[in-house]
């Protein structure tokens, strides 16, 4: 029997919440833990439940999506936040990745589409439809997100890497293209988020882009 996954719903419009817990309730292992109309709502919720996911607005009143996402990880780092979004602009795509979203859902989606992205994010993955990265990623040079200047200095190798992980290769994959080792992989993606402060692949993928760190 699968692990049972507790999930918090939080976004503003209660007619959406009900409809999102309806499509959950039909994954036997999904568990509705609480929901909340507001970020603050959210955060308050947070400091008596322990979810699994975060099903994530962006935009709500009091506080949206993006503030509430910087202030849980804040507190709680190991909270694992999938954004729901109804937007087709890449500006708050962008700014939910560099929040520390480790996944994003559509409004529109089915239930297939969702529970993949929560069992992916649960188990440690990310979650990025391609189409919104590869539109948001076009989109970042045709922009100000994140002009200012950032100098990163990178090893021959971990450019080697940084150019397979922005390819969309598996740590697997990597290493048998570099003949290393998927620890020795995995070691230098957690230097390259490091060095760029970034929060996830997908946020170090934008990085790498936007400052010219590889080529494309």
């Amino acid at each position: 029997m699968s692990e049972i996954i507790n999930i918090i719903i939080v976004d503003d419009h209660a007619i959406f919440r009900d409809g999102l817990k309806s499509l959950l309730s039909q994954v036997s292992n999904f568990h509705i833990l609480g929901e909340a109309k507001t970020g603050k709502d959210f955060l308050d919720i947070l400091k008596n439940t322990n979810p699994d996911i975060i099903l994530m607005d962006i935009s709500m009143p009091e506080m949206d999506g993006i503030e509430a996402t910087e202030k849980a990880l804040l507190k709680y780092p190991n909270l694992k936040i999938i954004a729901l979004s109804s937007y087709s602009d890449h500006i708050y795509y962008y700014k939910m990745i560099k929040a520390g979203v480790q996944g994003f859902v559509l409004k529109k989606s089915g239930t297939e589409e969702l529970q993949e992205a929560i069992s992916k994010v649960y188990n440690g993955e990310n979650y990025f439809p391609q189409d919104i990265l590869k539109d948001l990623i076009f989109k970042l040079g045709n922009t100000g997100i994140d002009s200012t200047s950032n100098s990163v200095s990178l090893s021959k190798r971990e450019t080697e890497v940084l150019q397979l992980i922005c390819q969309g290769f598996t740590n697997k994959e990597i290493a048998d293209k570099l003949h290393i080792s998927p620890k020795t992989v995995d070691n230098h993606r957690t230097n390259l988020l490091s060095k760029t402060n970034t929060k996830n692949s997908a946020h170090l993928v934008m990085f790498a882009i936007k400052h010219h760190l590889i080529e494309i």
